[in-house]
């Protein structure tokens, strides 16, 4: 039952067609590529650069704050950055949100994420490959290159599992 809910959720979260590009979206960067670089400003105000986290395993989670499957993910996510933070990971939320902070900010206050949060453009989208759905989760190598990509709600042992063998990967030192 549990599975058919998450599988509705997933259903729910395709991106409206309010996303459509002005221009069109490149190809995904597939497994193996180097993850699109961005800078782009968290709820403080402070860059968020995806270059400068080279060395650490990234998770780059985009979402929405009306995304069923998103939040059942996030609390995930809060889980992982707690666990694994000292290990080398690094998590990092992406909002697809059209209003940006107006309805970010609020679901950053009542849900307590324990990493940074930035608001998308459409230029970050399209390097993307367009984000045609949402949750969209990567795994960032620490070379800064793409692990996983994983549309949907992923299986959340699995994905932890493959974060813990990036992290086994050149340890931090």
């Amino acid at each position: 039952m549990l599975l058919r809910i998450a599988a509705a959720l997933v259903a729910m979260c395709t991106l409206l067609t309010a996303h459509t590009a002005p221009s069109p979206a490149q190809p995904a960067p597939q497994p193996g590529q180097p993850a699109p670089d961005f800078t782009l400003a968290d709820s403080t105000g402070s860059p968020i650069k995806l270059s400068a986290y080279k060395g650490k395993v990234v998770l780059l989670d985009f979402w929405a704050t009306w995304c069923g499957g998103c939040k059942v993910e996030i609390p995930w996510y809060v889980e992982f950055q707690n666990k694994y933070r000292n290990d080398g990971l690094v998590a990092i939320g992406v909002s697809m949100d059209d209003d940006g902070w107006k309805s970010v900010k609020p679901f950053l206050e009542a849900h307590k994420l324990n990493y940074p949060v930035v608001i998308a453009n459409q230029d970050l989208a399209n390097r993307y490959g367009g984000l045609t759905s949402l949750p969209m989760t990567l795994l960032i190598d620490r070379s800064g290159k793409i692990a996983e990509s994983h549309a949907g709600m992923v299986n959340k042992d699995a994905f932890e599992n493959k974060i813990k063998a990036l992290l086994q990967e050149n340890p931090a030192r």
